[in-house]
């Protein structure tokens, strides 16, 4: 519009118009973003969960939908369980339930009531470290250190398990743990070293 030019009616009706129009779009776009979000994303529900991990009793409130693995991390900062792949791939979330090896990323902590869950943190003795762990350190099982506490976890099953016969048998009941460093070499030695004791 230049200086000194009356205001059309048409100009006016077009500016308004746009203007309402601009002014509506985002209210609605918000109200379908929450209906589809209420729709697809269901409400968060908090459950009473009772559990004890390391031989330490836990009274909660956790989300229904909350992972062992997120339990164990966020709400109680036993952050020794390491969140790898999230998926139940590579095996560094490994944890025993009631002395069973579990991928904690696909467990619910829903599933884990009044069990025993122990991590990584809980198999010392105080200062004295298991015999697996002092096999790690001694048979140099772990480079980074990120998969070790899964890998120690896996390790200490494959044992108790009776899975330590050959290499073949232990790598077949390791396979669920992996390594990017390479470490498996060290980690098998780790093994049969413990089991042979």
């Amino acid at each position: 519009m230049k200086k000194g030019e009356k205001l059309s009616r048409r100009f006016f009706l077009k500016t308004t118009g746009a203007l309402t129009l601009l002014a509506a779009i985002p209210a609605s776009l918000k109200s379908a973003y929450k209906q589809v979000k209420n729709f697809i994303v269901t409400e968060k529900k908090m459950a009473p969960l009772t559990v004890s991990v390391n031989k330490k009793a836990y009274a909660l409130d956790a989300d229904t939908r909350t992972t062992l693995l997120d339990l164990l991390r966020e709400n109680l900062s036993l952050t020794g369980t390491k969140k790898g792949c999230d998926h139940g791939q590579c095996g560094a979330c490994t944890v025993h339930v009631d002395g069973e090896r579990v991928l904690s990323c696909l467990t619910l902590s829903a599933m884990v009531g009044g069990k025993e869950v122990t991590t990584i943190e809980g198999i010392a003795n105080g200062d004295q470290l298991h015999p697996m762990q002092e096999a790690f350190i001694v048979c140099d099982g772990f480079q980074c250190g990120y998969c070790t506490p899964g890998q120690i976890m896996s390790a200490i099953a494959c044992v108790k398990e009776g899975h330590t016969n050959s290499v073949a048998e232990i790598k077949e009941h390791m396979s669920g743990n992996l390594c990017r460093c390479g470490a498996y070499n060290g980690i098998v030695e780790s093994i049969q070293k413990v089991a042979t004791t």
